[in-house]
């Protein structure tokens, strides 16, 4: 589900579930798991990357339709948590996006400190709208803090995906490399951090995602709301609707 794998103080983390790694309530809390088991004192900086041609695709939406509401409820707080500890972990975080980063694997990304996608044809983007559901108030407030408003509002209104010319320069990657350097590149930029002091590194960070938090926190009604569609019935048909005219097309 997550490979694990040491090297001079970084910890690789390899989302490596089903063939898209698409997140379920399983892969939520076994990263939550590997995420705290960082923080030991051993571990200097994180890197996550996917498996295949997938960093993950997100949201198992064929989950989502088979187990429903119940699921849903059971599933929303286990997404929040898996960005918030990303987004709040107090030692370096750096994606090495491997491939498709679509919908939460753009969010997971996007929660990193440092952003790296490979050349080729992965395609990252958030098409929530387009399947039918709406954003969590966290997914889209740390979003807003990594791009522009106007390309903000231009990916999440159309939910169209961008390869990764198009995604550095709107600021959604920071660097892009050629196929087979991704991993090289991704433990400079790690090592790079970890050689921050790291209190200054973690009370730094810090001040970059309280904002963040903040803002969700203002959006908590607006959130109950989001969360109270997610358990509609019309969601769920909007979803098997965008499921038989994509994925199952």
């Amino acid at each position: 589900m997550i490979e694990r794998k040491d090297a001079d103080g970084i910890r690789l983390l390899r989302l490596a579930h089903g063939k898209v790694s698409a997140m379920d309530i399983e892969l939520g809390n076994r990263f939550i798991a590997e995420m705290t088991e960082a923080m030991a004192p051993s571990v200097k900086a994180v890197i996550i990357t996917g498996s295949g041609a997938s960093f993950s695709a997100g949201v198992d939406l064929f989950r989502l339709v088979e187990d429903g509401a119940d699921y849903a409820r059971r599933f929303l707080p286990v997404l929040d948590e898996l960005l918030r500890v990303t987004l709040t972990f107090p030692k370096p975080v750096v994606a090495a996006v491997n491939g498709h980063a679509i919908a939460g694997g753009c969010i997971l990304a996007a929660a990193c400190d440092h952003r790296i996608m490979t050349e080729g044809n992965g395609r990252i983007g958030m098409p929530e709208l387009a399947v039918g559901v709406p954003f969590p108030a966290l997914p889209l407030q740390i979003i807003a803090a990594r791009i522009p408003d106007g390309h903000l509002r231009d990916l999440v209104f159309t939910g169209r995906t961008v390869q990764v010319d198009e995604a550095r320069a709107m600021g959604l990657i920071d660097e892009q490399c050629p196929a087979g350097m991704l991993l090289d590149r991704a433990t400079e930029a790690a090592a790079r951090l970890a050689s921050i002091p790291a209190g200054a590194f973690a009370f730094t960070k810090e001040a970059f995602y309280a904002p963040i938090l903040e803002r969700t926190r203002l959006l908590a009604d607006v959130n109950a709301r989001v969360v109270d569609a997610w358990g509609q019935q019309h969601t769920y048909d909007t979803i098997k609707a965008y499921l038989d005219r994509t994925i199952r097309k």
